[in-house]
């Protein structure tokens, strides 16, 4: 088959339109196609009143060895005259095809199938452990199973359907359950999320493709393998991840809930197995450790024996809530509305006088803003939709980066040029407890209308806006909720937004404090083998390790880390840098 790519069509465009434009860009007759799917479908957006949908497909034509000799990998250039295997569409006039003028190409489909890089054998002394089941966790051990390793879960939270009544706990009843909510439990933090399926990594092997193959085999929608920006929400997550914990034990996977890690047992710098926290011991040589950005006192643990990680970068803001109807009309402008463009995101930066960027970070259209604390008497927020996105307010974390050096004030093993990987930990602990103070105690957060927020004044009555957050929103003075820096950020970020989204700086707009979880504080830094710098066997992967931010990326990270542990039983040449 034949894979072209940009061809441009307007939003309202009928099949027949898309079928012509193809034939037109290839100069072949419609004829000559015998078939053609979406390998990927984007929108732009630029041009107000005059939206466009742009494809890559893949074209199944008899006709494929004479087109690839003909246009090579460029279909924008005019081609020659199709030979006389039927009559090719006639070439309109540069200005006034019914496909705008593109850059395209056209070029044979890539392979895209995932490719095992090995297969267990038929005894193996030792199961491989993977500590979380997170979007990593979750794919190490699918990875593992299919290639027949059997592998041993330990997740400390619950299954997701009892973590999903725990999580309501703290939302409706103010009661948090440390072991299972937002973030411990089955599916991880991305369960209670927008379900957002993209990434900007590179992927060359295709990872990402074998990441949406098996949601969509575990029930997503197939729309999520050509969608630009694919979602799938929170309700249908939990079902799909119900359905992958069934294949992973159906291929002799074993999945063991409320198994928190308690310490690993390591000999002359190699992994040798966990304890649990009940006290019993597993023995294990690999062990994939899918933590989670949130697992702090396995960070703490895995510091304390020795483990190499080292203090990074992340960011720390508050979330911002719109009606939905003022991002989609600035977006879409008379287009907002259309059901193939759904509730409209965005994606917004401004680099201050004081030298921090601000950006917005996991935007949820049509969502809600949620409690995602994990630890008692810390209030942190974060963001959520369902597949509809059809919920009043949009939302987005805005949020200013932080590095190591803004750490030292928390943590007092810390000093300049000795940070300890823990000091980030610090600060997010310091700024969640003053949230929760703010917010009176009981897990309400404290909360602001921009327009006080912009004043330096205390809000005390909310605007057309009303905060979605459960498990309520105390109005005060969010000045106080984050170091100055911070402040000044966001307050001279906010009217550039306004610029670029007319209404973003509306005075009724709401911000709830504080997002303090947008990546991990640490890294526990991997070697191009996959394992640890400097304890063999253990293999930091996904979010908590510092090797991903959000549902695909951890996935295809644990998709590596599973690769790199087969590899090094089977004892081959690694893949998994």
């Amino acid at each position: 088959m034949l894979r072209l790519t940009d061809l441009r069509l307007p939003l309202d465009h009928s099949e027949r339109a898309l079928t012509d434009a193809i034939a037109a860009r290839l100069g072949i007759a419609s004829a000559d196609i015998a078939g053609h799917t979406i390998a990927k479908r984007s929108y732009d957006a630029r041009k107000r009143g005059g939206i466009e949908l742009i494809y890559s497909l893949d074209i199944d034509t008899p006709r494929e060895a004479e087109i690839l000799a003909r246009l090579g990998e460029d279909a924008a250039e005019p081609g020659a005259a199709a030979p006389a295997a039927g009559k090719p569409a006639a070439r309109k006039p540069a200005g006034k095809s019914s496909a705008s003028a593109s850059t395209g190409k056209v070029l044979p489909t890539p392979d895209t199938a995932y490719k095992f890089v090995g297969r267990a054998p038929a005894s193996l002394p030792l199961r491989p452990i993977v500590i979380g089941m997170g979007p990593c966790g979750l794919f190490a051990a699918l990875i593992l199973a299919q290639m027949g390793f059997r592998p041993i879960v330990l997740e400390r939270g619950k299954a997701v359907r009892e973590r999903t009544v725990d999580t309501f706990g703290l939302w409706r009843k103010r009661v948090l359950n440390p072991e299972s909510n937002v973030q411990f439990g089955e599916g991880g933090a991305g369960t209670f999320s927008d379900g957002k399926l993209y990434s900007q990594i590179s992927d060359k092997l295709h990872h990402g493709r074998k990441v949406l193959t098996e949601f969509v085999q575990a029930g997503a929608p197939e729309e999520i393998l050509y969608v630009s920006k694919p979602h799938i929400g929170t309700f249908r997550l939990v079902s799909m991840v119900e359905n992958m914990r069934a294949t992973i034990e159906s291929l002799g996977g074993e999945i063991r809930f409320s198994h928190r890690v308690e310490d690993v047992l390591i000999e002359n710098g190699q992994v040798r197995g966990v304890i649990l926290a009940d006290g019993s011991e597993l023995r294990a040589d690999h062990v994939v450790c899918a933590l989670g950005h949130s697992a702090r006192d396995t960070f703490k643990m895995l510091h304390e024996r020795g483990v190499y990680m080292e203090a990074k970068p992340f960011s720390i803001g508050f979330r911002i809530e719109h009606p939905q109807s003022v991002i989609d009309a600035a977006r879409f402008g008379p287009q907002a509305g259309h059901p193939i463009l759904g509730a409209a995101d965005y994606k917004l930066v401004h680099h201050c006088r004081n030298g921090r960027s601000v950006y917005s970070f996991c935007m949820c259209p049509g969502g809600t803003v949620v409690a995602a604390a994990s630890e008692p008497g810390r209030v942190v927020t974060n963001g959520m939709s369902q597949y509809s996105r059809n919920e009043r307010n949009a939302n987005a974390a805005i949020v200013v980066g932080i590095s190591p050096q803004d750490y030292l004030p928390y943590h007092g093993d810390s000093e300049p040029g000795r940070i300890s990987p823990l000091a980030g930990i610090a600060l997010q602990r310091h700024w969640e407890a003053q949230a929760f103070a703010l917010g009176g105690g009981e897990y309400e957060a404290p909360g602001q209308r921009v327009g006080d927020f912009l004043a330096g004044r205390a809000s005390t009555a909310l605007g057309a806006v009303q905060p979605s957050y459960t498990p309520g929103v105390r109005l005060s003075d969010l000045g106080q909720s984050l170091p100055d820096y911070a402040i000044a950020a966001i307050r001279e970020a906010l009217p550039a937004f306004d610029k670029q989204i007319k209404g973003f700086a509306m005075a009724d707009a709401m911000l709830t404090g504080v997002e303090t979880r947008t990546s991990s504080p640490l890294r526990i830094t991997r070697g191009a083998d996959g394992h640890s710098l400097n304890t063999r066997g253990l293999f930091p992967a996904g979010e908590g390790a510092g090797y991903a931010g959000g549902i695909l990326s951890a996935a295809v990270d644990g998709i590596k880390a599973a690769e790199a542990v087969a590899m090094s039983l089977l004892g081959g040449i690694d893949r998994a840098a």
